[in-house]
């Protein structure tokens, strides 16, 4: 699309095939954004799209992830609330038109299978090395091996007298991620033999446990997500798929350029804009 749509605190900007969300990082904008500082999201990634009203004067436009595409929104598991929300972008309520021009050109935009689970994540989890400050221990991750290295003050007798752990991702089957805003804020790994220690995160070696201060969403959050795209990633099943290339659907191209039509018809797209639009959809036959 090449177009650029420019809210508090985010910019989406559209491509033929994606739109990069980029966050500010100036002093309102959440940590977990300041983070992220961007991403780029396929329209393949996307379920959906969703025109809401804001609060005081504002609209939102949300992208709707599918699930399994995006490992930072599986591990948030919808712990995160509306201000942290990486997939939307608050405008001014004067350019509600403008934010329904756009959400239709995103619909027209997404793949034929945007009911379906991905096969794979189409979102790129956020780099290693990472590390963060638990209560009872730090947590770091290389991209091969997490580490739990326990603190004299604050792990549970189990876990000091059982010493430090280290887990390779092929060892495991997932994470578990629960918000440091909760009463029971921790990151578990899941074992892939299904036999991991019961009880507690307290008391469980192969959890660390947060609290105030510890585990903050904007780094336990990048961490778990990086962490289960590893482990995703070193699955036989995502192994045996990782390399399957999908077919554009003609039907759905076929769908997507009569909505441009339709756009056209209505005086939305001028005629260079259609013609260059539908040139782009017939290329990708």
């Amino acid at each position: 699309m090449g177009d650029v749509l420019t809210g508090f605190h985010t910019v989406w900007e559209f491509d033929t095939d994606s739109v990069l969300i980029r966050f500010e990082r100036g002093i309102r904008t959440p940590k977990l954004l300041q983070t992220l500082g961007e991403r780029r999201i396929p329209y393949e990634a996307l379920a959906a799209v969703e025109q809401l009203p804001g609060r005081r004067g504002t609209v939102v436009l949300r992208a709707v992830p599918r699930p399994g595409a995006d490992p930072l929104m599986d591990a948030a598991d919808g712990q995160l609330r509306e201000g942290t929300d990486p997939y939307r972008l608050v405008l001014p309520a004067e350019r509600e038109e403008l934010a329904a021009y756009y959400a239709e050109e995103i619909r027209a935009a997404l793949g034929p299978r945007t009911g379906e689970p991905a096969e794979r994540y189409l979102v790129t989890a956020p780099e290693p090395p990472l590390a963060f400050k638990a209560f009872d221990g730090k947590a770091s991750f290389d991209g091969r091996v997490v580490s739990f290295r326990w603190s004299w003050t604050g792990a549970s007798s189990a876990k000091w007298k059982g010493g430090d752990r280290r887990f390779a991702v092929e060892e495991l089957s997932g994470v578990e991620w629960r918000s440091p805003e909760s009463s029971d804020g921790h990151l578990r790994l899941l074992p892939r033999s299904g036999d991991g220690p019961p009880g507690e995160a307290d008391q469980n070696p192969a959890a660390v446990v947060f609290g105030m201060g510890y585990g903050l969403v904007h780094e336990s959050l990048p961490f778990a997500a990086a962490v289960l795209a590893a482990v995703r990633a070193a699955s036989p099943v995502f192994a045996a798929t990782a390399g399957a290339v999908a077919r554009p659907d003609p039907g759905a191209i076929a769908e997507r350029i009569r909505h441009l039509g339709e756009l056209h018809s209505a005086g939305l797209l001028t005629d260079d804009e259609f013609g260059a639009k539908k040139a782009e959809l017939l290329a990708e036959l």
